[in-house]
């Protein structure tokens, strides 16, 4: 006579639990994608074959202060490692970085600029969307900027919130902090020191603040972009920047 009773539960558990340890490898990535995405808001992409680096510098770019969980950020902590990682693995061959900002810390965009900038590989942004405020000091980092036709750029002098020591001494220092984005600027792109000053302190444009928003066009016009194209154009040309640094090399 056969038996029914049912079968050790204990037993039943230890079964599944191996089951579930003999998946395919294939869990186990997707499983590492999510912890990246969490961790990190990238994701692990499969790798091309010329080996192009994609950074996305999105939302608001988060330094020293920790900002409301509801705001899309990029941490630069998150950031500088990774490209760190680029200008140590020689598979790496060239970086495209993305922007869609509205700005963010001073202090940590001008860190991530100035990395960008003393990469030994080529690099190529691309502003979609906006790459407002500190944004446009990460853009003209790279070797050659591109921005979409609809895109915007906002050029103002540094903001301040909260609570500031009205001393001489700290004005002193946001000046200083102010001439060194405006050193940067004029030292990675083609526009003029009194040219960007002009677009900085313009009363005109901003209806209860002090700047410029320039769109598409009028960022290359100014000599601020290098070029005006989407996606498909800023791979092709980090590919071209890619082959003449190898050329250059050998």
């Amino acid at each position: 006579m056969k038996d029914f009773t049912t079968p050790n539960l204990p037993q039943t558990k230890e079964l599944l639990e191996k089951k579930q340890c003999e998946e395919p490898a294939l869990e186990e990535k997707e499983c590492n994608t999510e912890k990246n995405i969490e961790k990190l808001g990238v994701m692990s992409l499969p790798k091309p074959d010329n080996e192009i680096f994609t950074l996305t510098i999105i939302g608001q770019i988060e330094g020293h202060m920790v900002l409301p969980p509801q705001n899309k950020t990029t941490k630069y902590e998150h950031v500088i490692p990774q490209l760190v990682a680029v200008e140590q693995n020689p598979n790496i061959e060239g970086a495209l970085i993305l922007l869609n900002t509205v700005g963010g810390d001073v202090e940590a965009g001008l860190a991530i600029a100035e990395m960008i900038n003393t990469l030994s590989k080529p690099t190529v942004s691309l502003v979609l969307g906006g790459g407002h405020s500190i944004g446009v000091v990460i853009s003209c980092g790279c070797d050659y900027s591109l921005i979409a036709e609809t895109a915007t750029m906002t050029i103002h002098p540094i903001r301040l919130t909260g609570l500031v020591v009205g001393v001489s001494q700290v004005f002193e220092y946001l000046d200083k902090m102010q001439e060194r984005i405006i050193d940067f600027v004029v030292n990675h792109s083609r526009i003029t020191r009194e040219k960007f000053k002009e677009l900085m302190f313009n009363t005109g444009q901003l209806g209860r603040d002090i700047g410029t928003v320039l769109v598409g066009h009028e960022a290359v016009d100014i000599g601020l972009i290098d070029e005006v194209g989407g996606l498909s154009r800023a791979v092709l040309k980090l590919k071209e920047m890619i082959s003449e640094h190898k050329k250059g090399g050998s």
